[in-house]
């Protein structure tokens, strides 16, 4: 052991020097390309490419009775589970014991109150636009009583996987109504990402993260902004990065709640070398978020295997997931739990009742369900992750956009400011909260909402 610590410096050094030469050659950083593909087709084969009609119209979600009790019995015909090992909670996987009882939750109380569950669902306005042969799906909500354009702030939030658009329920109202805690309203738009929930899946392969920014871009200037604010976490952290990223003068600001340093062997060095002496990079009361770092890699490790299936075989796992409503909901609501705190693994219940309610993680795994879209939310991973997408690698170009990132205690990966600050060169807000994990719109609505308006209200021009 004396000779390895006697030999770290030597080690490091060697590995600081590597990565430099591994950055240096194999990582030429792309340039934002001149001529971004703003019509690139996505719709079905033989569709024409020019024939998106402008028109917005309204969308309401609604169900015949037949598809609830045809999944009623599927419910009740589901597999036969395998019982958990003796003393075990979740540390193999969504304890089958847990599960059977959600499930008998949602065949009775849960199902025979789908009007009102419906109804719930229904409670913003939703619409779709055709984007690029895609219908797009999204909610919009803004004030009815602020006429002001510039008391008006648009802002587009963005899901990830496994969640959707209900991950916002509790925290759109909160932004789009008169508070005391800001001189504006929010015109909030949220978009179901294509392949996600009500949004159209493409037919053709290649619709990236870079790709479906675009999208997004486009669905914003349809609404009349050329210049917004973004919030996302998982996905929607990636997607709006690179919308930072791609079009830098058009986002006024950035808000994220996974906040993602650049790609690059170098920041591998970087986060090693604050590991040895963490405290010189970062404040004191922090280093808890970040340190030790090789515990939080292999925590990474052990909750990234679904990562790894769905980058390279979506359609797989896609096709034991669709009409199994069992296993999807086992499959998304095992996420809800060990990703919004990993000590989670050791409770009975998963610990998913102490931080959301049954109702609210269904109406999630049902968007999935209804529309039939888990393998289509999947393919997302494998065209993010294929060698001609990554050989851009787009992340890797610093974006000035003003940004703000919001440090809940258990996500599944954090970065010091040090280094995000390679990226994002205008970091104007880091906040940390020693509760809260991966789903933070969801599960700490109010904490979220004050994040983003303190962000804001640093940006505001009346």
């Amino acid at each position: 052991m004396g000779l390895l610590a006697r030999a770290a410096p030597l080690i490091l050094g060697l590995f600081i020097a590597l990565a430099y030469k591994v950055h240096e050659e194999l990582s030429v950083t792309p340039s934002v390309p001149n001529n971004i593909e703003f019509y690139e087709y996505w719709g079905p084969k033989g569709g024409d490419p020019y024939g998106d009609s402008l028109e917005i119209v309204p969308f309401n979600i609604s169900y015949p009775s037949a598809v609830i009790e045809r999944l009623r019995e599927k419910l009740y015909d589901g597999p036969s589970l395998t019982a958990p090992l003796e003393g075990t909670n979740f540390q193999y996987g969504f304890n089958s014991g847990r599960l059977e009882k959600i499930v008998d939750y949602w065949r009775t109380d849960y199902l025979d109150r789908w009007n009102e569950r419906e109804a719930y669902l229904n409670k913003f306005n939703h619409f779709k636009t055709k984007i690029q042969g895609l219908d797009i799906h999204f909610i919009r909500d803004k004030s009815e009583s602020v006429v002001n354009p510039k008391r008006i702030v648009p802002l587009l939030m963005l899901h990830g996987w496994p969640g959707s658009v209900r991950e916002f329920y509790d925290i759109i109202p909160r932004l789009s109504n008169r508070t005391s805690d800001k001189d504006y309203v929010f015109d909030v738009i949220v978009p179901s990402l294509p392949g996600y929930g009500w949004s159209q899946g493409t037919t053709k392969p290649g619709l990236s993260a870079s790709k479906v920014a675009v999208i997004m871009k486009n669905l914003m200037a349809r609404l009349g902004y050329k210049r917004f604010y973004i919030q996302g976490g998982d996905w929607g952290a990636i997607i709006g990065n690179l919308m930072a990223i791609l079009f830098e003068k058009d986002i006024l600001g950035i808000h994220l709640n996974m906040c993602m340093a650049s790609e690059s062997p170098l920041t591998i060095g970087k986060m090693i070398v604050s590991s040895f002496a963490p405290r010189y990079f970062i404040e004191e009361q922090y280093v808890e978020f970040y340190q030790p770092v090789w515990p939080k890699i292999v925590q990474l490790v052990v909750e990234s295997g679904y990562m790894h299936l769905q980058a390279t075989k979506p359609d797989t796992i896609g096709t034991a997931l669709e009409a199994n409503p069992v296993g999807l909901a086992a499959y998304i609501l095992e996420k809800f739990s060990t990703w919004t705190d990993p000590a989670n693994r050791d409770l009975a219940d998963g610990g998913l009742e102490t931080h959301y309610t049954l109702d609210a993680l269904l109406d999630n795994v049902m968007i999935y369900y209804l529309t039939n879209s888990i393998t289509t939310s999947q393919r997302l991973y494998a065209e993010s992750f294929n060698m001609e997408e990554t050989s851009k690698r787009y992340e890797r170009i610093p974006t000035n956009v003003p940004a703000a990132c919001a440090k809940f205690r258990h996500e599944l990966m954090q970065y010091p400011d040090w280094i995000l600050k390679d990226h994002f060169t205008n970091l104007m807000q880091t906040n940390h909260y020693d509760d809260g994990g991966h789903f933070a719109a969801m599960q700490l609505p109010d904490v979220l909402y004050a994040d983003i308006v303190q962000f804001v209200n640093r940006l505001y021009v009346r």
